[in-house]
């Protein structure tokens, strides 16, 4: 019994929370991960609301939907998890919902002896009535028939008799199946990116495949890649980032330490893309062919693993694009093709992409179909190099074309840059984003920072991936630093994010700059680089046990419940993870300094970690297994660069 005419809206449904921007970009979950939603929902008058929590897959017809409830002073409380990855959407729909109304009216004039009591009850037998109605007309004719009943004897017996059946859950849980919606009002749809779960929970290890054996006279090929792989997945890493692995140019190619002179055995950098070889769809032949590389990404899947590659939108002057489409490129009045700069860095072995020439059309075209053809190739992980650089508007088309064929792949935003275009990289869509963690070595920075990726809006779009080191990045924390800092800022970066990454070298504690920069001597972005993976004074145990607590703690896997506790030292941190249900509790203390003693009170927030104050708890240090007895909120810890530098301990009480 449906009206059809349409009505003006009857609820007010305001202040949706997440929303990003009224709805203009989607917030991010991954597969079944509970997402909780919040709203302001009420009417003139005296009526009573039901509200529904509605979601569905994006361009589908069918709706699962979920009742909300009422917290305080109109704002409504509702929760839903979404069952595959994909684009979703979610919206509220309300409406006065007569019976219940009508039933808290009719109570209170059968108290009042209400003269009237008789007219009413015909009118909550209609309502009845209309409710069986919808019940048959849904295929529910037994749910009909004790609708039917219920409508028979509210006009024939006293309301005495029936008060409790009409007052009772049984027969108002009849009534949620058949709710007259017809005065529904629906809020505007909340777009959602569902994602796996290695979009939030993972750790990347970065290195040249080119240098896979580590010797300087020899260059390596993806074969040779496999004993890297199997080393990486001993540490624990389950995502393997190689930088380009496509044809390096020749002309102006850049020799050892970005020197502008380059000899017959100078590599290049793997950056200047393009050759006679091919470009961004072909494999660089000094590191094998093709199904060598597809080769590479069966062995690393069936490790559990995958092949991260760089998607970097850089040309060499020999790349086939600048002889195919020259007006890709900027001319210069002379006619020739600028190069690329960043002031002070040149690089005049590479032509930046003019994304806004005459052809963009087709030279878009051209780029999406690049990281499809590699997806192809069982690539479904991507970093992205330097995204800030070019118009976000060509990312929102880039990655929502390439979710339509494969929602499981995976961007990471190098984007080193201003904080407005980070946030604005994440909102279109990239899955993760390197982040300043590199530079935040202070107490007070590191817990600013950490709390603004995590518990402010961002966390909504935004997921940080912390990098203590990258190629182009060795920043002054860790040059010529002790073993003692490497663990330090590692166990930062595991700890604080549930995603995190290192550059190969560092754990070997590679710390040599050049001088003045924040840049490796010798770096191995122009040149084979000599290495013994297995050095003295290496920290991969350690690495090992950061990333075996972290896989084996769900409350690591989430990236939006950290909370900070007080220390008194400030050269120590505090902070802890705990899963909603409080089943799995990490509570990390760090000191800083990697070259002196700290001590310190800690105090705890007894009710971010759902512990009793009235008991004693434990407190199990993972990595090196001592087991404390703590009461009360305030503890003492000491920590030695040289012995015991941080506790991850596991809590429980």
């Amino acid at each position: 019994m449906s009206k059809t005419t349409p009505h003006a809206p009857t609820v007010v449904i305001d202040d949706i929370y997440p929303s990003l921007e009224g709805g203009r970009y989607p917030i991010k979950r991954v597969v079944d991960e509970p997402l909780t939603v919040t709203a302001d929902i009420f009417k003139d008058g005296h009526d009573v609301i039901t509200a529904m929590l509605k979601w569905r897959k994006a361009g589908t017809r069918r709706w699962f939907e979920s009742p909300m409830k009422l917290l305080e002073n109109d704002r409504w409380q509702g929760e839903c998890s979404f069952p595959a990855t994909g684009r979703w959407e979610f919206l509220i729909e309300a409406w006065p919902d007569s019976y219940r109304a009508w039933k808290k009216a009719f109570l209170a004039r059968w108290k009042g002896s209400d003269p009237e009591i008789g007219i009413e009850a015909l009118d909550g037998a209609r309502m009845l009535h209309e409710s069986a109605e919808r019940a048959r007309s849904a295929g529910s004719a037994e749910v009909a028939t004790q609708l039917e009943d219920c409508a028979s004897m509210l006009r024939t017996v006293a309301p005495s008799e029936i008060m409790d059946l009409l007052q009772s859950e049984e027969l108002q849980a009849l009534l949620d199946q058949q709710h007259d919606r017809d005065l529904g009002t629906f809020s505007r749809p909340q777009p959602v990116i569902v994602e796996r779960e290695r979009a939030r929970f993972s750790a990347w290890y970065e290195f040249f495949p080119r240098n896979a054996l580590g010797r300087a006279d020899k260059h390596s090929t993806f074969r040779d890649g496999l004993a890297r792989l199997d080393d990486a997945k001993e540490m624990g890493f389950d995502v393997i980032y190689f930088p380009p692995i496509h044809p390096i140019g020749e002309t102006n190619r850049k020799g050892k330490n970005n020197t502008l002179v380059a000899y017959a055995d100078d590599v290049g950098s793997p950056w200047a893309i393009g050759s006679k070889a091919g470009g961004h769809k072909s494999i660089e032949p000094a590191l094998g062919t093709m199904e060598d590389f597809v080769w590479l990404v069966g062995e690393a899947k069936e490790r559990g693993m995958e092949i991260a590659l760089d998607f970097a939108i850089n040309c060499a002057p020999d790349h086939p694009y600048v002889k195919d489409h020259p007006d890709w490129f900027y001319v210069r009045p002379d006619g020739s093709i600028r190069y690329a700069e960043n002031p002070p860095k040149k690089y005049q072995d590479i032509y930046p992409i003019n994304f806004h020439c005459d052809d963009w059309k087709n030279l878009w075209r051209e780029l999406i179909s690049i990281v499809l053809f590699w997806v192809e190739k069982g690539v479904k992980i991507f970093r992205v190099d330097n995204p800030h650089t070019k118009p976000v508007s060509f990312w929102e088309e880039l990655i929502a074309t390439v979710h339509r064929v494969d929602p499981e792949i995976i961007f990471l935003a190098e984007a080193f840059t201003a904080p407005k275009m980070m946030q604005v990289l994440g909102k279109v869509g990239f899955t993760q984003s390197y982040t300043y963690f590199t530079w935040r070595t202070h107490k007070h920075e590191l817990q600013a920072y950490a709390m603004e990726l995590s518990a402010s809006e961002m966390r909504w779009y935004y997921r940080g991936n912390f990098w203590p080191n990258t190629p182009d990045i060795l920043p002054h924390e860790l040059q010529n630093a002790p073993a003692s800092k490497f663990r330090i800022r590692a166990a930062l970066a595991a700890t604080l994010s549930s995603s995190w990454g290192i550059y190969s070298g560092y754990e070997l504690c590679e710390g040599k700059p050049l001088p003045g920069r924040e840049e490796y001597s010798d770096s191995e972005k122009f040149q084979l680089y000599s290495r013994d993976w297995d050095a003295p004074g290496n920290i991969k145990a350690f690495i090992r046990e950061l990333n075996r607590i972290r896989q084996n703690h769900p409350a690591m896997h989430l990236y939006d419940n950290l909370r900070f506790h007080h220390a008194d030292h400030d050269q120590i941190l505090c902070y802890s993870k705990c899963t909603p249900d409080f089943k799995d509790r990490i509570l990390c203390v760090m000191s800083l300094d990697a070259h002196n003693e700290a001590s310190s009170m800690v105090h705890l927030d007894l009710g971010a970690l759902g512990l009793d104050g009235s008991r004693p708890y434990q407190v199990t240090d993972l990595l090196h297994g001592h087991t404390y007895e703590w009461h009360g909120g305030s503890n003492y810890v000491s920590l030695n660069p040289h012995r015991v530098s941080m506790h991850v301990f596991e809590v429980k009480q």
